[in-house]
C-alpha cells in the first residue's frame, strides 16, 4: 500500500501516456453517428416504373442544356418533369421553346401569378388575361408559392389572405382551361412552435432562422394560413387543385384523409415530405392504398441523387436508412413496399389523369 502511494504521483503525472479521459465535447451539428445495424436492403438509383416529377423549379429553363438534363432523367426513369418556376409572358414562352426544340414531350411548364398591384382598379381582369395569354404559349398547369396568404402585401401593408375574392376569377379561369393548381401554403406546423429542445427542426431553425413564423405580429396561425387554402378549394370544386407538400399534414395522415376526403378536387404530392412518411412505414403504406388514385410523385429539388431515397421509401421493404438532409430529419427511413398498382398510380397514372397534354406513349411498358 505504501508503495501504492508513492506510485500515485507519477502515475498521474504520466497519465498523458498511459491513457486520458476522452474528449467528448462537440456541438449538436457536429453529432453525426454511423450505423452499426446491420440489415439487408440496398439503395435503389432507378425507379421501377417511369414516372413524372409534378414539383421541380428549373429558373433557368430557357438557357439550360435540357438534352443533358433529359439524359439524367432518363437514368431515373423520369419521362416527364415539370417545371413550376415558369413564371409568365415572354419568359414562360422562352420556357416552352426551348423545351419543345431540345427534348420534345420531356417537360410541362407551370405558370405563376404575379400578385403585385392587387389592390388597383383592372387587376383581376388582367391577371386572368394574362393566365390565358400564358395557356396559350404552352403552360399547362399554375403554380402558387406560398408567399401568397404569409407575405404577399397590397399597398396598404395588409396581407393578402389566400382566399381574396379578387383572385376567385384567376382560380376559375385554370378550371375552364383544364389547368391544375399546385399551390404551396404555409410551412411545417413546427414552423410555428418554439425554437427549444422540443422542436423537431430545431437545427432547421438555427440554420435558417428566418423560416421561423413564431412571430404572432407578422404571421397568423398555421390554421388560419391552411384554412384560408382550404376555403378556395371549397370555393372552386370545378378547378382541380394539387395541395404541395402533402398539404404540410404528412406527419397527420389521418388529418390529410380527413382533408382529401372532403375536397375531392384536390390531389396532394410527396415533395419535401417523404422523410416523413419514411418514419411511419405501415400506416404509411395503408394510407397510400386508401387514397391511391390522389397521390402524385414529387420531389421538389432537381438534385438526381436525391431521388434514390424516395424510390426505396416507396419501393422497398428496407429497414433503418439514410435520408439525405439531416435538418429535415435526423431519424432513419423504413421502406413502405408499396404494391405496383399503387406504384404506377403515384408514379405517372394520375398525373396523367389531371395535366393536360403529358405524351401518354412515354409510359408504355412491356
Amino acid at each position: 500500500m505504501k508503495y501504492l502511494t508513492l506510485l500515485l504521483p507519477a502515475l498521474l503525472f504520466f497519465s498523458p501516456v498511459l491513457g486520458q479521459e476522452p474528449d467528448t465535447t462537440m456541438t449538436f451539428e457536429e453529432y453525426d453517428p454511423e450505423s452499426t445495424l446491420v440489415v439487408p436492403g440496398e439503395e435503389i438509383t432507378k425507379a421501377k416504373y417511369p414516372f413524372v416529377d409534378i414539383h421541380s423549379h428549373l429558373w433557368r429553363m430557357a438557357t439550360m442544356d435540357l438534352k443533358e438534363t433529359a439524359r439524367e432523367m432518363d437514368s431515373l426513369n423520369m419521362k416527364v418533369l415539370v417545371n413550376l418556376s415558369g413564371r409568365s409572358g415572354e419568359t414562360l414562352k422562352a420556357m416552352v421553346d426551348a423545351a419543345e426544340k431540345q427534348a420534345p414531350g420531356r417537360f410541362i411548364v407551370f405558370a405563376n401569378i404575379d400578385f403585385d398591384g392587387i389592390d388597383e382598379p383592372g387587376w383581376t381582369d388582367r391577371a386572368v388575361a394574362q393566365l390565358e395569354q400564358d395557356y396559350r404559349n404552352g403552360a399547362r398547369g399554375v403554380k402558387i408559392f406560398k408567399n401568397l396568404g404569409l407575405t404577399v402585401l397590397d399597398s396598404k401593408g395588409n396581407r393578402i389572405h389566400t382566399d381574396d375574392p379578387r383572385i376567385d376569377p384567376v382560380w376559375a379561369k385554370a378550371g375552364e382551361l383544364g389547368m391544375p393548381v399546385l399551390i404551396h401554403t404555409g410551412e411545417p406546423a413546427v414552423f410555428w412552435e418554439p425554437i427549444d429542445e422540443h422542436n423537431e427542426r430545431w437545427l432547421e431553425m438555427k440554420q435558417f432562422p428566418r423560416r421561423h413564423r413564431g412571430d404572432s405580429t407578422r404571421y397568423p396561425s398555421w390554421e388560419v394560413v391552411m384554412k384560408e387554402q382550404w376555403n378556395v378549394f371549397r370555393k372552386h370544386p370545378e378547378t382541380t387543385f394539387i395541395n404541395a407538400h402533402f398539404g404540410w399534414m404528412a406527419n397527420d395522415l389521418e388529418r390529410l384523409g380527413k382533408h382529401l376526403n372532403e375536397f375531392p378536387n384536390v390531389y396532394t404530392e410527396t415533395a419535401a415530405i417523404i422523410a416523413e412518411l419514411g418514419r411511419q412505414p405501415r400506416f404509411a403504406k395503408e394510407f397510400f392504398i386508401k387514397y391511391q388514385d390522389r397521390l402524385l410523385f414529387g420531389k421538389d429539388t432537381y438534385r438526381p441523387h436525391e431521388y434514390h431515397t424516395y424510390f426505396r421509401v416507396l419501393e422497398s421493404d428496407d429497414e433503418y436508412f439514410d435520408y439525405f438532409r439531416r435538418r429535415h430529419a435526423f431519424w432513419q427511413m423504413y421502406g413502405l413496399d408499396l404494391p405496383d398498382e399503387v406504384l404506377q398510380k403515384v408514379y405517372y397514372k394520375n398525373a396523367l389523369k389531371i395535366i393536360p397534354d403529358i405524351d401518354d406513349s412515354l409510359f408504355e411498358t412491356n
